[in-house]
């Protein structure tokens, strides 16, 4: 056990003490923060510098009105419609819009001209557009003015409140779970495959250096395997912890700044007081960062940060192992392919089953056996933290993520110990099972 934690020590050390760690965990928040300030500031400049547009329309109907507004203008022209197609090209008008006889029930064989490919939201907002015009018609047909339809339309606002526990009740928001419950996966996928493949790279780099072989002579390669995980593990830990306090603090010195400060305590205060006039309680759920407040303190954050971690670690030293034998088993990058994808597949799919099924709905048959097995297990479990996963579930996931850890450890140490001493040899998984199967 000295021995592993030695490798651990020189493992955890040799990664901290470089320059390119310590710039990528200072500059990652940084980064980030800044390129989304600059997206969106370009963003604001394109739409304050964006040309109206000119759209000339042939409506064949004549009932279609359109009203101009700050990104388009909207000319009506009538004639030929090969002979407009023509003048529309020699001009420097955006569009021509031919709007043919319809009927309203199955409006067929409207269509839109232009001199480039559009952009999906340009063709979203004309699409909108013919849309309102041709459903104010039928409802000119039956008689039924905007004003009435309007009145009869009514927007609620649906509170989900949670009864499970008879002593307290918890008002739940389901987008904001939503969110959560995608970022967490989300990260579990990138810091599991990005530091997974630390461990294959850096196996595969001792291997080809010959420095493992001066290793193994006083250390038992399960010992070295099981150092290498742990202390590459230790390094994402302290990154991570270190850009979760860097973006608070970034984030409250950016509110601060912002002026937030005031407001966010003054509604903490007003979310706390009981007794309010109606007045007030109005004002305040109609204030954003008083939503902003009331989502955040329901959020069980010690709760979703300490099952966070252990998924983290759970799931990175599952991958871990198996990446580790990857490395030990081939001598460069380039051979490890046909045995990464194998490896990858179970968090490929856990990943896209997140955002297909698992976080739109949380409680399925489906949802729950990927909470389960150890290999889906850290993604599926991550996204599900919010959403008040039965208690028996969650400990039986991290039993059995326990035993899946142990599990590929063992297999792993048995194709690591004779693997990390081979040169030159040509590997496919039949060689991998004759040195499972081979006794030390």
């Amino acid at each position: 056990m000295n021995k592993t934690w030695l490798i651990f020590q020189r493992e955890f050390l040799n990664r901290v003490q470089k320059k390119s760690f310590l710039i990528a965990t200072i500059l990652v928040p940084l980064i980030f923060p800044a390129i989304l300030a600059v997206m969106v500031y370009v963003f604001m400049k394109q739409e304050e510098s964006a040309v109206k547009q000119t759209i000339e329309v042939y409506d064949a109907t004549g009932k279609m009105q359109f009203e101009e507004d700050d990104k388009y203008k909207f000319i009506p022209v009538t004639g030929n419609l090969d002979q407009l197609k023509t003048a529309f090209n020699l001009s420097d008008h955006y569009a021509l819009l031919y709007i043919p006889e319809i009927e309203l029930a199955n409006p067929e064989g409207i269509t839109l001209y232009t001199k480039e490919n559009l952009s999906i939201l340009r063709m979203e907002q004309l699409k909108g557009k013919i849309e309102d015009l041709i459903h104010g018609l039928k409802l000119e047909q039956f008689n039924i003015s905007r004003e009435t339809l309007s009145s009869l339309k009514t927007n609620i606002r649906l509170h989900n409140i949670n009864i499970s526990d008879p002593e307290e009740e918890k008002e739940n928001n389901t987008q904001s779970l939503y969110a959560l419950g995608f970022i967490l996966g989300m990260l579990i996928y990138f810091f599991v495959m990005i530091y997974g493949m630390q461990i294959m790279l850096g196996v595969i780099d001792e291997k080809t250096s010959k420095v493992v072989e001066v290793i193994i002579s006083s250390v038992r390669p399960f010992q070295l395997m099981l150092g290498k995980i742990l202390g590459i593990a230790a390094v994402g830990l302290l990154q991570f912890t270190i850009w979760a306090v860097l973006i608070s603090v970034l984030s409250s010195a950016t509110l601060g700044l912002l002026g937030v400060d005031m407001a966010d305590q003054q509604t903490m205060e007003q979310v706390q007081s009981m007794q309010q006039p109606d007045a007030q309680v109005q004002a305040n759920n109609n204030n954003p960062v008083v939503e902003i407040v009331k989502i955040i303190d329901k959020i069980p954050i010690l709760y979703i940060t300490f099952n966070f971690i252990f998924y983290f670690l759970g799931g990175y030293l599952l991958y871990g192992a198996l990446f580790a034998a990857v490395g030990s088993a081939v001598d460069n990058q380039q051979e490890a392919q046909q045995f990464t994808l194998p490896i990858m597949m179970p968090l490929l799919i856990s990943y896209f089953a997140l955002f297909m099924f698992i976080l739109t709905d949380p409680h399925s048959t489906a949802s729950f056996w990927f909470s389960i097995i150890p290999f889906t297990s850290p993604i599926a479990m991550v996204g599900r933290l919010g959403f008040d996963v039965p208690l028996w579930e969650l400990l039986l996931s991290q039993v059995l993520l326990i035993a899946g850890f142990i599990f590929t450890t063992w297999i792993a140490g048995r194709v690591y110990r004779i693997g990390i001493l081979m040169h030159g040899s040509k590997v496919n998984y039949k060689v991998l099972a004759k040195w499972f199967m081979m006794k030390a």
